[in-house]
């Protein structure tokens, strides 16, 4: 009966926001992470 606004807030984004524009950003992430985490890596295999 009573939601607390987190719970409020969450139910909206969820209804402004459709699957593919969520899987879009899911990707992104995925992708940025993979470049970011791989070029840490490659930069610290030159180093040695």
């Amino acid at each position: 009966m009573f939601d607390s606004l987190a719970d409020r807030i969450r139910e909206d984004d969820r209804k402004e926001v459709n699957n593919t524009e969520r899987y879009i950003r899911w990707a992104a992430v995925l992708v940025l992470s993979v470049v970011l985490f791989g070029g840490l890596y490659i930069g610290v295999r030159l180093l040695e």
